[in-house]
């Protein structure tokens, strides 16, 4: 058996900030709180006891901060290595611009089915069949690559959802937003099929 801890990156605004839609273009780092919310986990994972043998983040600089803060109470040195697929996506018209000014281009109702179902609004950048494919590809391989090992992979809120939508179930009564520095746990069997055992989990 093979374990997946799903992480989604801290926050990367503070309070009185102007949040905007940060997607795969928009490079920014992790805020103040964010950073803090980096080092909970840290914490968090080091009083469960839980042990990494390998990391995984996105190109973006959110996901590594948050990654190699998360890892530096392991007690043996975790190699961090960075999966393309794993980069946030493209929101088109709508990236780096305040939330406010995309509900007002794409509706309520587009952005409750993005929350919901997963299904992208008009312009943004994402092929769900491709990435739900690669989050298949993920699981089945790491029973493989990976026996019987505890893995870590560090992405954001529009990537981790289709991890859901990869599962039998497609993730069935959970929410597929992941909270920032949230994770979701997963146990993949030796043929490469993966159960979700927790969801949107923050210390």
């Amino acid at each position: 058996m093979t374990r997946i801890y799903i992480l989604r990156h801290g926050n990367t605004f503070d309070k009185g900030d102007v949040v905007t839609r940060v997607g795969g273009r928009t490079d920014l780092p992790l805020s103040v709180s964010g950073l803090e919310q980096a080092e909970k986990l840290s914490e968090h994972f080091a009083e469960l006891g839980v042990s990494f043998d390998m990391a995984f983040c996105s190109p973006l600089q959110r996901t590594k901060q948050t990654a190699q803060i998360a890892l530096k109470t392991q007690a043996e040195e975790v190699d961090l290595k960075v999966l393309p697929f794993l980069v946030e996506i493209d929101y088109g018209p709508d990236e780096n611009k305040p939330e406010e000014e995309v509900r007002a281009r794409i509706g309520e109702d587009a952005l409750r089915a993005w929350e919901e179902e997963g299904v992208p609004p008009n312009g943004w950048h994402i092929d769900p069949p491709a990435v739900i494919g690669r989050w298949q590809e993920f699981f089945a391989n790491a029973p493989k690559k990976y026996p019987g090992k505890t893995l870590l992979v560090t992405t954001s809120n529009g990537i981790a959802r289709f991890a859901l939508k990869a599962l039998a179930d497609g993730g069935a009564g959970a929410d597929l937003k992941l909270k920032t520095a949230a994770y979701g746990v997963f146990d993949v069997t030796d043929d490469g099929k993966p159960l979700m055992l927790s969801w949107n989990v923050r210390p």
